[in-house]
């Protein structure tokens, strides 16, 4: 058990003016909000989180400019997704083997919509996480300062 009687995968709730999510304790996630889930010792899955899917709005295209086995740098752009809202970089959580691209949003990519935790991954990568990463109580205090940046509250 970790402290407060929690175990690492217990799911946090997480509701904050009008946004609420999920956060599985079985994830880490970075400040850039990304989730990762080792799959294997040393392979992680990589998403998106709630609130990236959700600042960025409907997903119509994408693409990925990196091969699969290729040797990628921590913050690297990966390549780029398409959203009504806004085109965003594809980014590198961190150094490592690319491993593949998640074939599921080739033929669906409401996918990552629909089920970010699941099936709406992005792509796989063989690495060690970066220090900062984070639990799911400390990826909360990211999106609680994320909301108060956004609403002109945080810190000065």
């Amino acid at each position: 058990m970790s402290e407060g009687g929690k175990t690492p995968d217990e799911e946090l709730r997480y509701q904050r003016c009008r946004f609420t999510a999920r956060l599985p304790g079985d994830r880490v996630y970075t400040r850039d909000h990304y989730w990762m889930k080792e799959q294997s010792p040393g392979e992680w899955r990589v998403g998106l989180t709630p609130w990236a899917v959700r600042m960025l709005g409907d997903f119509v295209e994408y693409t990925f400019d990196v091969a699969d086995g290729a040797t990628v740098k921590l913050d690297q752009a990966l390549g780029t997704l398409e959203a009504f809202k806004a085109v965003a970089e594809i980014r590198a959580v961190a150094a490592g083997t690319f491993v593949a691209a998640n074939p599921v949003l080739a033929v669906n990519l409401d996918a990552i919509s629909q089920d970010c935790y699941g099936d709406g991954w992005l792509y796989a990568i063989r690495c060690t996480p970066e220090p900062d990463i984070c639990d799911a109580a400390g990826y909360r205090q990211v999106l609680d300062d994320t909301i108060d940046d956004m609403r002109g509250s945080g810190p000065p």
